[in-house]
């Protein structure tokens, strides 16, 4: 409760102005406190009913790769992708909260992942362009204030071979979505995600 509390001043600090580097690093509100340590509890329980691990093994995750998780929540696929990479390769794991930014550098710090790097955003992710290999894009989508805006900054920073894997809540009705932005096109679908290939 204490730790909770300490979280909460420092939220209030950053809407008070406190913490210009955050406010520089976007434009679109992350989810009040209270909000997100719900979410946090209710990510907990997902992932001991469907592990990262097995959402991960529809994605061709190989060394040496740069990955990027987009709105990667409290880290779980961040995490457990830097793992798989065994310390080789990259992984940027990009939040607009600045509790789950913390959250993924705390266990990363602890579990010795020299691999993965934090980025706080709530769009651009200041990548270099044709950067990223695969894009992890996981039950974030209806949350985003302007997902054209995303579509394209991935868009911009995925290779031109790499793969966008997307899963959202009502996936089959979304995916066509982004099909018709002419950005990506639907390459296969598996048991949970969808996997996009950048088109030119």
């Amino acid at each position: 409760m204490h730790d909770n509390t300490l979280r909460i001043s420092k939220i209030k600090s950053m809407e008070m102005g406190e913490d210009v580097e955050w406010r520089n690093a976007s434009r679109q509100k992350p989810m009040n406190v209270l909000n997100y340590i719900t979410m946090s509890l209710i990510l907990q329980i997902r992932d001991l009913l469907c592990p990262p691990k097995k959402v991960l093994s529809e994605v061709e995750i190989t060394p040496g790769i740069c990955v990027l998780d987009f709105g990667c929540g409290i880290g779980s696929y961040s995490i457990e992708t830097a793992e798989l990479l065994a310390r080789s390769g990259k992984v940027f794991a990009l939040d607009i909260h600045p509790l789950a930014i913390e959250d993924v550098s705390k266990t990363a710090s602890k579990k010795k992942l020299t691999n993965l790097e934090t980025i706080l955003s709530d769009c651009e992710t200041r990548l270099p362009s044709n950067s990223v290999d695969i894009i992890l894009l996981y039950y974030v989508f209806n949350d985003l204030k302007n997902p054209d805006k995303v579509l394209h900054e991935l868009h911009r920073v995925i290779k031109p071979q790499g793969i966008l894997s997307f899963s959202e809540f009502r996936v089959e009705k979304i995916s066509p979505g982004i099909a018709k932005t002419g950005l990506f096109q639907l390459q296969c679908k598996g048991n949970r995600t969808h996997t996009f290939m950048k088109m030119q």
